[in-house]
């Protein structure tokens, strides 16, 4: 397990862990924790990061967000 890492998102902190090892340019799914509980993000057609878990109580950009945040940390 990976050490919290921030994000802010409408002037609102959130605290997030990677739970996925070993995460590369072939990897197809990341598994996150957020507020104790475990979400996964899967890459689309389009390159693009999305959550299968996200429902109407999430916050609508807050997945995604963290999402594009992954990418650009491991550079996918």
């Amino acid at each position: 397990m990976s050490l919290p890492l921030r994000i802010t998102v409408d002037d609102r902190d959130y605290t997030y862990t990677v739970l996925t090892r070993g995460i590369n340019k072939q990897t197809e799914s990341i598994k996150i924790s957020l507020n104790e509980e475990e979400f996964t993000l899967v890459r689309n057609q389009n390159n693009a990061w999305l959550a299968l878990e996200e429902t109407i109580g999430d916050h609508p950009g807050l997945l995604q967000a963290i999402a594009r945040n992954i990418a650009l940390r491991y550079r996918l």
